[in-house]
């Protein structure tokens, strides 16, 4: 029979880690006396990243004595308490290879539904003064699980637990743990796992997402960085020049998706040579790309003043998710300033698909004299059957508003496409959706570095990359592409992600040990080494920076 052994809660707090603050509810301790479980926690317990823990799903988290005893043995510790591993009820029994998502359970007054596996992430790493943690929670098929609350009740250490039913396709908490993280999966246990209604919304839509998913397409591009030649340069506005470019001897080039952006190096610009990335504003042929600069920078400046017909280029192949989708809907073009070269982009492809769609631009924009591909633009939609523009003009109408977007009739079914500043995406993406577009068809661009994620962090303060402090290293060069830096690597850190962190340089990250992918970046150039492996290692072109570290000099989309 197995027994709660120890029931464990704790409120969320701010911790100290890695020179950063954490808040965490992660430190759980044994209480005595009963409890009452109520719907989203334990009295006397909380989460503090909402996003990863807590809610009906993941009312209570349970972890077993023995777990804890093979944690012991493999780790070499003896300090090792209830309540360690974050956990609210310390079981002796339910071992994740018998538990099945569905499974429910009698707890004193309570009653109980299993959800899905633990979250791994970072935290369980941090309480136990492991890094490796998180990974080894899953290569050891010991992730622990969640429950949902489905009779409210009192509990405490010493009730006997009793399963009262047994959930659909009797798949454990470790199988479809490792169904998530690990490779080779299989196609029928995914159906199976999606047809679990006990499962959590969150997984059954990762699973899905699995499911869908069609094998990656083999690489279109080249790797590194490939010289190309400056066909020629042409001004378009006051502070906007295209530039076109081409092989060297003249041969087709990789056709990018409408949306993708190049990355330059630039030699002649400073040392090291800085690297830069630029929009797609179109692909006029199979043997050219062009690029439209705004002079706002060094390098732009360098780009626009010194590049003349027949220069050579370092060019990185195009890449980038902000693509148009290839369905039927409603198109909607979002640009401010700059902003407009990958949606123009889009614009050229439609037109040249003859697309019958309904596509709307929407473009703001200080003056019309400053008004880069204004014929262009215009010239394209015209020839679509129902192309329509708008083109707003700040010096005169002020800010493009939800206001003056209601007045367009806008058809709420579109896919729409948002290119610009920070502040312009997420005032447009807010306007959007309360005029009823759906939020996940509404896609958006960045200028410079990706959107950090960081779970739980605190007190942020947002800095432009920089070099780390202290002595510089003797290492490879590491390039945060994104972030326009050139840093010499240093032994000092552990990870790239380390490293990008105390550059500045945005990051994205959920685990930090290579468990789940929320931390590839591609890498335009170089190689790197992984420590630890990580348990599905990337496609090639990629890097876990996590546990990634530069085999040579580098590269990062970051």
């Amino acid at each position: 029979m197995a027994r709660l052994v120890s029931l464990n809660v704790g409120m969320p707090k701010d911790v100290p880690w890695q020179g950063r603050t954490v808040h965490t509810g992660i430190f759980k301790y044994p209480v005595e006396g009963a409890r009452m479980v109520r719907r989203l926690n334990v009295d006397g317990d909380g989460q503090g990243d909402l996003g990863g823990h807590g809610g009906e799903n993941r009312a209570v988290l349970v972890y077993q004595r023995q777990s804890y005893e093979h944690w012991r043995r493999f780790l070499g510790r003896d300090d090792l308490e209830d309540g360690q591993f974050g956990e609210n009820f310390t079981v002796d029994g339910l071992p994740d290879d018998e538990v099945h998502i569905g499974d429910r359970y009698r707890i004193g007054e309570a009653e109980f539904e299993v959800t899905q596996p633990r979250v791994t992430c970072f935290r369980v790493g941090m309480r136990l003064g492991e890094p490796r943690m998180p990974s080894l929670l899953v290569a050891h098929h010991r992730p622990g699980f969640y429950l949902r609350v489905i009779t409210e009740g009192r509990v405490e250490a010493g009730d006997e637990i009793v399963r009262t039913r047994t959930g659909r396709h009797e798949m454990s908490v470790a199988d479809i743990d490792a169904l998530l993280y690990l490779p080779g999966r299989d196609s029928v246990a995914l159906r199976k796992a999606v047809d679990i209604p006990a499962l959590s919304p969150g997984w059954q839509g990762s699973f899905r997402d699995l499911l869908a998913a069609e094998p990656a397409p083999a690489p279109s591009g080249w790797r590194g960085f490939r010289p190309l030649r400056v066909a020629r340069v042409v001004p378009e506005s006051p502070a906007v020049s295209s530039i076109h470019l081409a092989a060297d001897d003249g041969a087709p080039l990789p056709r990018p998706e409408p949306g993708q952006y190049l990355t330059l190096r630039v030699p002649g610009a400073g040392d090291p040579a800085p690297v830069r990335s630029y929009s797609l504003s179109a692909a006029p042929s199979d043997r050219e790309y062009r690029i439209s600069v705004k002079r706002d920078g060094v390098v732009s400046s360098y780009l626009q003043a010194k590049l003349t017909a027949g220069a050579l280029v370092d060019v990185a192949a195009p890449r980038g998710d902000f693509v148009l989708a290839g369905d039927d809907r409603p198109v909607v073009l979002v640009s401010a300033g700059i902003g407009v070269t990958p949606v123009l982009a889009m614009l050229h492809a439609l037109a040249a698909r003859r697309t019958t769609r309904e596509v709307w631009w929407l473009h703001t924009t200080r003056t019309a004299a400053e008004q880069a591909f204004a014929a262009e633009a215009h010239r394209l939609l015209a020839s679509l059957p129902h192309g329509r523009e708008h083109v707003h003009y700040t010096a005169e109408s002020g800010r493009l508003t939800r206001e003056t977007l209601s007045t367009l009739d806008l058809p709420p079914d579109a896919t729409a496409y948002l290119c610009g500043p920070d502040a312009f995406m997420t005032a447009m993406r807010e306007a959007l959706v309360s005029l009823g577009f759906d939020a996940s068809r509404v896609h958006s661009e960045l200028f410079g570095g990706v959107s950090a994620i960081n779970p739980g962090l605190t007190g942020v303060v947002r800095k432009t990359p920089h070099a780390p402090a202290g002595e510089a290293g003797t290492g490879p060069a590491v390039t945060f592409a994104r972030s326009g830096l050139t840093v010499p690597w240093s032994e000092e850190y552990p990870s790239l992600l380390e490293f990008a962190e105390a550059c500045d340089v945005p990051t994205r990250w959920s685990c930090r040990t290579g468990v789940c992918h929320t931390c590839v970046t591609p890498v335009l150039a170089g190689r790197v080494q992984y420590d630890p492996e990580p348990l599905e290692p990337p496609a090639d072109g990629e890097a876990l920076v996590c546990c990634a570290r530069p085999r040579e000099d580098v590269v990062l989309d970051l």
